[in-house]
């Protein structure tokens, strides 16, 4: 008789790990038990050791749907105190300390849907229907080992049918710790001024919502406002309220034939729609489009998601709106409203009704946002769906322990523990207060879950005044470790490298700012990446930015800084007065100040940054005077360009600056100018525009690679959220006869920076 010892890692916590295991060792007729260690299953089997071999690898290929095994060891016994008779499932215990964690939230399975829907099941129309492969797991858990009182369910007393499923290893429910019923569980309520006395509180609020009123409504990891994307007069109300005038809603459709009727949907994408994770997709409008244009003015794309918990669900049952608007009840940057005062307090007179709930969220958790690059998915925002399962770094470092801080306004913080690389939910702003507070709180969870104690380095970005560096400053202190400072654009390198599993490229990152090496603002430069260290080889031309950050709000100052050494003084003033004056916010005595500015050559910085020459190439063309979220001018250009034909060309030259191959953005800019004066239609220019700027990254990238000896080049920044500028480079970079690598399973964007300098420090310490 042989006996085992089984530890797994991975996520093996909350997705009824357990009860498969009992039922595998109950056929093959073995004895032992099976139970929660911290942060680890630890197994004990006994029995013939062909059986026991058995065992494991049917655990492999039979483990539940939604669990992953990292680590599986085994260790067998020559001896154990205990004689088995049969195999049981015993209580959980804290004393190991592994790093596996609980699994993201998933929503809601075909079997929770189907009870949900069925009058004859207890569990009709409820909307808390979960059970062990689907509903909130990190939204709602305080502590590991993953158990109920350790979670917001705690509050709920199990009733005792609902007792009986979750004491039932042959149950779906089985320790499901989500697990609740109408009797037991959390409830709704309709809000406004007092909770009103209503028998079905949620067909009320759909009845609402379709009589066009606006509410907030509280879901699985945050709140979002909900209100109808077909009414003109209730998404210009809600804007107005907000103070969003152009910022793109995102919505919720039923299912993916409705989505069709407005949008395009491809396989890849509708694989993604229906997915456990459910993110928001980006989906390019179709030309039956008819929702209102309010949706996302001016753009030729919406970002769409299908219903993800029973409350959504219930939401379409009851109306015959195509889609709701579903956007996330915060101000751009700040927490996702939690907590019912709180969501009362901050949305009156925003929200005209509260569909609010008893059940406490842990963690606040945004909706994940992806978008396709042909066939080719890239995560906007990694959030809801996908934390906090962990990207694995132990080919880079299995021992170190980092806390990465990211940069400072799309936050996300990492924390790399045993070669495991845990990416925090999305964080934001953390120049807002509340949002600084947020991310605080949210590190001390996240080393609490994973049983990490301290750390033996903290990386910040390079940026001196950031609020991020501040804290890796203070918390270096505290755990008396070293503080590494990684470059916004290696740290951008390393994300994409580590996804790819690289270790040395030449490296296209191209966004709107990144404090650079030389004190200068970058954003388009080429980069050899080599892992801990890199080297710029290249760079689009250092172009002034008068008035700094104004730039980046007013584009055309952008656009004056570029022509000032191109144009005669008076000729540059009598264009601008002539041609854009409504896009200067004072007038004429602002276009006189910005061409003192720089006649005077007074509160200008340099940058190189791409997002700036798309920007300024928008403003030209007056597709977009004015950025009121992040990300306008460009997203409006792309949108232009997509309507463009390949009618007009526009020349790229690189040329040397301070023994730097650059890209002349002053040329790209003059020739699109040129254009627009000579009446070529607007969307052809735009179209060449974005061009000329993509393939004169990836002439400058191929040359680069030329010149080192590196096969890969890799593109990497917020502009490759552009599809029209990836797959340009992606062309380029290819003929050319290199291969071009992009963002699978991390953020092009911001979102992946933190999990880029905890990469760059892990190889710093290998």
């Amino acid at each position: 008789m042989s006996k085992a010892r089984i530890l797994v890692q991975g996520i093996v916590q909350g997705v009824g790990f357990r009860p498969t295991v009992y039922r595998i060792a109950n056929s093959l007729n073995l004895n032992g038990y099976v139970r929660n260690l911290g942060n680890i299953v630890e197994i004990i089997v006994e029995g013939n050791e062909e059986i026991i071999n058995d065992f494991i690898e049917n655990l492999k290929l039979n483990k539940p749907p939604i669990s992953k095994i990292s680590a599986l060891k085994v260790e067998w016994l020559l001896s154990y105190e205990i004689e088995f008779n049969d195999f049981k499932i015993l209580e959980s215990s804290s004393k190991f300390s592994g790093s596996s964690v609980i699994p993201p939230d998933l929503a809601t399975c075909d079997n929770c849907l189907e009870e949900l829907l069925s009058p004859s099941d207890r569990r009709y129309e409820y909307s808390f229907t979960a059970c062990t492969d689907c509903g909130p797991r990190f939204t709602v858990i305080k502590s590991v080992p993953y158990d109920r009182e350790r979670t917001s369910m705690e509050e709920f007393s199990l009733c005792p049918e609902c007792l009986a499923e979750y004491q039932n290893p042959e149950d779906r429910r089985y320790h499901a710790e989500a697990t609740c019923c109408p009797v037991c569980g959390p409830s709704l309520f309709l809000y406004r001024d007092k909770v009103l006395n209503l028998e079905y509180p949620l067909r009320e609020a759909v009845q609402l919502l379709d009589d066009g009123h606006i509410l907030a409504v509280k879901g699985i990891g945050g709140t979002h406002l909900v209100a109808s994307v077909t009414s003109d007069d209730t998404l210009l109300k809600l804007r107005k309220k907000l103070g969003r005038s152009n910022q793109p809603f995102a919505c919720m459709s039923p299912n993916v034939e409705t989505i069709k009727t407005f949008a395009d949907v491809s396989n890849v994408e509708e694989k993604i729609l229906k997915s456990r994770n459910r993110p928001i997709v980006v989906l390019n409008k179709n030309n039956n489009y008819f929702l209102s244009s309010y949706v996302s003015p001016e753009l030729h794309n919406l970002g769409v998601m299908l219903p993800y918990s029973g409350l959504h669900h219930l939401i379409f049952k009851y109306s015959t709106e195509p889609a709701y608007i579903m956007t996330s009840a915060n101000m751009p940057g700040e927490p996702m409203l939690t907590e019912n005062k709180e969501i009362i307090k901050n949305l009156e007179g925003v929200a005209d009704y509260f569909l609010l709930h008893n059940r406490r969220i842990i963690n606040r958790c945004d909706d994940s946002v992806v978008r396709f690059r042909g066939d080719d998915m890239t995560f906007i925002r990694r959030s809801r769906g996908y934390v906090p399962e962990p990207y694995d770094f132990s080919r880079l470092n299995a021992d170190l322990k980092v806390l990465a801080l990211g940069p400072e306004i799309d936050v996300t913080f990492s924390l790399l523990n045993e070669g495991k690389c845990y990416v925090s939910q999305h964080i934001g702003d953390t120049t807002k207060y509340e949002t600084f507070r947020y991310l605080q709180k949210s590190i001390e969870y996240l080393m609490d879950i994973t049983k990490t104690d301290s750390v033996d380095a903290v990386v910040s970005d390079l940026h001196p005044l950031f609020f991020t560096t501040k804290l890796a400053h203070e918390l270096s202190e505290m755990f008396d470790c070293e503080m590494i400072k990684v470059q916004h654009h290696h740290a951008h390198a390393a994300s994409l490298a580590v996804d790819n599993e690289v270790e040395e490229m030449i490296c296209i990152t191209a966004d709107g700012v990144g404090y650079g090496e030389d004190g200068t603002v970058w954003g388009g430069e080429i980069l050899h990446y080599q892992g801990a260290e890199y080297e710029r080889v290249g760079s689009l031309l250092s172009q002034k930015m008068v008035g700094g950050d104004l730039t980046t709000r007013y584009p055309i100052r952008m656009v004056m800084s570029i022509l000032y050494d191109h144009y005669e003084y008076d000729e540059l003033l009598d264009l601008m007065k002539r041609n854009y004056l409504s896009y200067f916010k004072y007038g004429l005595q602002e276009v006189d100040l910005v061409a003192k500015q720089l006649l005077n050559d007074f509160n200008i910085a340099q940058t190189s940054s791409t997002g700036r020459v798309l920007d300024a190439i928008s403003a030209v063309l007056q597709i977009c005077g004015e950025r009121t979220y992040e990300g306008e001018c460009a997203m409006k250009l792309e949108s232009a360009a997509y309507n463009g034909y390949e009618k007009v060309n526009i020349p790229v030259k690189i040329k040397k600056q301070n023994g730097l191959d650059v890209l002349d953005t002053s040329k790209i800019l003059l020739s699109v100018l040129n254009e627009k004066l000579a009446g070529e239609r607007v969307n052809d220019i735009a179209l060449a525009g974005q061009k000329a700027v993509s393939v004169g990254l990836a002439e400058l990238a191929v040359k680069a690679a030329d010149k080192v000896g590196v096969n890969v080049i890799g593109g990497s920044g917020g502009v490759f959220y552009n599809e029209a500028i990836s797959t340009s480079v992606k062309d380029t970079v290819e003929s050319a006869g290199y291969n071009f690598i992009q963002h699978k399973n991390s953020c092009a964007g911001d979102g992946s920076v933190s999990m880029g300098q905890a990469a760059v420090a892990a190889l710093h310490f290998s």
